[in-house]
């Protein structure tokens, strides 16, 4: 106010005006002086509101399509309930391409997986798709939704914790000590389980479900190393009785998505898309993928052509495995062959594959070789994708 008084006595002594002409002046400059201030403080003010409404329209949007959907049978927290059940998230579970899990407690004592949306598409639409799909389900090898926090942009999940964390941590390239207490009894019933919750998806839900993201770090172990099918983010609900869905984005990860999930001259996208995905999980968990990525570094041979050459040479995919143990290793892996195939029309449905794995129909027979192997970088485009992961 110094310098406006100084400006206005300078203005005033320029244009040698009267003293009634100097007050008239001063109130018009002061005037316009603080109505330009409240103008820009009415702006503020409205922006906030602007982006508040946004906000909460958002989220009313969200709730909308949830209740329509009667998907909001599970509890709704606060986020002050959030941080409170994860004393201020001090045990990080694990992280994704949409959030990071925390290991929370709830007032009765029961332990839980609080999975933190950090990163959010399409207005909220990976929460949409993960709420409205588990929430649906009801199945020994699908993991329990217990609640969720939406408070504008602060989103969160409170699933069922697992104690023994992803299934990668015991199949993944970190020596034998890793896979110690999975006996190939264990594996193969893990591959029963998981299997057993897709076809639950796939055809024993009300509505079908398509996951889209079968991999090994979305699939968790509970104390008995039950399998439990997780992170329904790019999941797709098809509510119709049609075989192929039509799908507007790719989506998956690369070396589990299904070729015509990346180019629909391989065919429809389908349920069939999702058995692609568990095949190669299935080569994971068999430990076939490691020793291929060893042995085909050097020689550029493509992937499955190494599985197939061992195969009819009748040699050892693996040198660790005892005699008692090839038949169920041999099993597990022609299961695969079958589900990778390039085309969806010549894989099987899950209900199939548990026939096959449990040795109800002929699982010996070698199916044929596909013409193309899992996509490559340069076919898929690198996605990310969200892992719920505990210790």
């Amino acid at each position: 106010m110094y310098y406006l008084y100084i400006f206005l006595l300078t203005t005033c002594v320029f244009l040698s005006l009267n003293v009634v002409d100097v007050i008239l002046y001063a109130i018009i400059v002061i005037g316009t002086f603080i109505g330009a201030i409240g103008i820009f403080i009415c702006l503020i003010i409205g922006c906030r509101k602007c982006m508040s409404s946004r906000r909460t329209a958002n989220e009313q949007d969200i709730e909308v399509f949830l209740r329509d959907h009667g998907t909001l049978a599970q509890k709704k927290y606060k986020f002050s309930e959030v941080k409170k059940m994860t004393k201020n998230f001090t045990i990080k579970l694990g992280e994704g391409g949409f959030g990071v899990v925390y290991k929370g407690e709830l007032r009765n004592g029961y332990h839980v997986a609080v999975k933190i949306l950090t990163t959010s598409k399409g207005n909220g639409k990976d929460f949409i798709n993960e709420v409205a799909s588990i929430s649906r389900t009801s199945h020994v090898n699908v993991v329990q939704l217990l609640g969720f926090c939406l408070e504008g942009k602060k989103k969160a999940l409170i699933y069922e914790f697992m104690p023994n964390g992803s299934l990668d941590k015991f199949i993944g390239n970190k020596g034998l000590e890793s896979t110690s207490s999975l006996s190939w009894d264990n594996l193969l019933q893990i591959a029963k389980g998981i299997a057993r919750g897709l076809e639950y998806l796939h055809k024993g839900c009300n509505t079908r479900i398509l996951h889209f993201d079968i991999k090994p770090h979305n699939i968790l172990l509970d104390e008995n190393f039950c399998p439990k099918i997780s992170d329904f983010g790019l999941a797709k609900l098809c509510p119709g009785k049609e075989s192929t869905i039509s799908v507007s984005d790719a989506r998956g990860t690369i070396g589990y998505v299904a070729p015509e999930v990346c180019n629909k001259h391989f065919g429809g996208v389908s349920q069939k898309s999702d058995v692609y995905s568990y095949g190669m999980m299935l080569l994971d968990i068999v430990g076939v993928r490691n020793n291929v990525n060893e042995e085909t570094t050097e020689t550029s041979e493509y992937f499955p052509d190494w599985i197939y050459r061992k195969l009819e040479q009748d040699q050892d995919l693996r040198s660790d495995i005892v005699t008692e143990e090839k038949e169920t290793e041999r099993r597990m892996i022609t299961v695969s062959l079958w589900c990778i195939q390039t085309f969806p029309k010549d894989r099987p449905t899950m209900s199939r594959v548990i026939e096959m794995l449990e040795g109800n129909m002929n699982s010996q027979e070698i199916p044929p070789k596909p013409v193309l192997s899992y996509p490559s970088a340069g076919l898929v485009p690198e996605w990310t994708t969200t892992s719920l992961q505990s210790e």
